[in-house]
């Protein structure tokens, strides 16, 4: 876990992301998909440094997935610093969010 990437601004969990080993977060000037994010450039134009910061019933961008909208949703009532421990703790204990991960959890256990 990259627990200093932390969360992106429409909640995907960054510090578990495997995609790309250099990446430094959405909140980098080099992220690479800056140019097509919703939820970046609606954060950014409302100053805001995440979308948990804003409408709660916002399903904008990548927030019509279930996993950064519940963690979103998870870090308006517990906070980031709890959701960061939560996944730490869960990613120690097996758990794997990733797609890649969840495709194989979920092939195992349909076995």
């Amino acid at each position: 876990m990259k627990r200093e990437l932390g969360i992106a601004r429409c909640g995907l969990a960054c510090c578990l992301c495997s995609e790309n080993e250099y990446c430094r977060g959405c909140n980098s000037a080099d992220c690479r998909d800056k140019d097509w994010c919703e939820n970046r450039k609606c954060s950014l134009e409302k100053n805001i440094s995440h979308c948990y910061n804003c409408d709660p019933d916002c399903r904008k961008g990548l927030l019509s997935e279930i996993k950064p909208y519940g963690f979103s949703l998870f870090v308006k009532r517990y906070g980031e610093e709890e959701l960061l421990n939560c996944l730490e703790k869960n990613e120690k204990n097996g758990i794997v969010y990733h797609r890649d991960g969840i495709m194989v959890i979920t092939m195992t256990l349909m076995m």
